[in-house]
């Protein structure tokens, strides 16, 4: 089969139960390629994470902000060859790719959208490194043979992306498929909330700088690296501030999805930027959803959050897989 969506598109409802074996599509995610001679010394100054740490071995999470320090997208960024590859949601690719091109000048960088160049998919559970035809040992490794890249993603279970051309994994996915369960966008959102990792999307678009997301502790922000787009206010909260809000993750049990966004309420917040927002949410295979939220600290430890006002669904704080830093404690 040629066309790679038509292969990977569902031809039944997906159930909702939580497979112990899953594929998934990946595509509702776009992908940026960035070439050219000066492509590190470009993304350095405009990401917060250290470009230089990215390579064919190893992919970094990475966010990219406003000069107010506010996050107007966060990746995955991997190498292939010797490209980078940046992997966000897909409602903001083209604003993204828009403003970076803004700041090319005369640096010798490409920025394209390669969203249709390279097919990519997920695979999750303890069936999943067996099936593969090389493995990553560590989170955030990565392994190129033969086009195909894999990356192996942090998780509360073995999960990995497959990243190639689409002639490349349709026999892989056919494969695959034939095993797993295939699963949605909302399968692939829980396992990114349970893992911790804040996507931004574009109801959220300037909504928090990078720590109130946690990114400095998944390796998303670099402190030692130098100059690069809202750095200052990302520094300064980093040394001389005190981080007032923080993400968790919540379980929701009853209302409908919150929205990325969604306002959440604490009957104890003073705040008139109110007790925090919805990061992404997904339906919880143990009924109800799961979400991570930025929140207000003291909203946190109050335990007396909701959905947008006094009389929305409660949120019930869950564990994340990281700790808070001792700073922060």
């Amino acid at each position: 089969m040629n066309n790679w969506q038509d292969l990977v598109t569902p031809k039944a409802p997906l159930r909702p139960a939580f497979p112990a074996c899953a594929i998934t599509d990946l595509t509702h995610f776009g992908l940026i390629r960035a070439s050219g001679a000066d492509l590190r010394s470009f993304l350095q100054g405009q990401l917060t994470g250290d470009i230089n740490q990215v390579s064919p071995e190893t992919a970094q999470l990475s966010s990219y902000c406003s000069p107010k320090g506010r996050m107007l997208g966060s990746f995955w960024i991997f190498q292939r060859g010797d490209d980078l590859y940046l992997q966000l949601p897909a409602d903001r690719l083209d604003a993204i790719l828009r403003r970076l091109r803004m700041f090319v000048l005369r640096a010798q960088v490409t920025l394209q959208d390669a969203s249709a160049e390279l097919a990519r998919f997920g695979i999750a559970g303890d069936c999943a490194a067996a099936m593969l035809p090389f493995v990553p040992d560590v989170d955030k490794g990565c392994i190129t043979r033969d086009a195909l890249t894999v990356i192996r993603l942090p998780g509360d279970r073995p999960r990995f992306e497959l990243i190639a051309p689409p002639a490349r994994l349709t026999d892989l996915w056919s494969q695959m498929a034939a095993t797993a369960e295939q699963t949605g966008p909302d399968f692939w959102s829980l396992m990114d909330i349970r893992a911790g990792i804040p996507n931004v999307f574009e109801d959220t678009v300037e909504a928090f700088v990078p720590q109130m997301a946690n990114l400095q502790l998944i390796g998303g922000v670099s402190f030692t690296k130098g100059c690069y787009t809202g750095q200052e206010v990302v520094a300064r909260m980093q040394y001389l501030g005190k981080l007032k809000r923080r993400m968790y993750r919540a379980r929701i049990a009853d209302g409908e999805r919150p929205a990325p966004g969604t306002e959440v309420f604490s009957a104890s917040s003073d705040s008139g930027q109110g007790a925090g927002r919805i990061v992404e949410s997904a339906p919880s295979p143990d009924g109800g959803f799961e979400a991570l939220a930025v929140l207000q600290i003291s909203s946190a430890e109050a335990q007396d959050m909701r959905l947008r006002d006094a009389d929305g669904a409660a949120l019930e704080l869950l564990e994340l897989p990281y700790a808070f830093a001792p700073a922060e404690d």
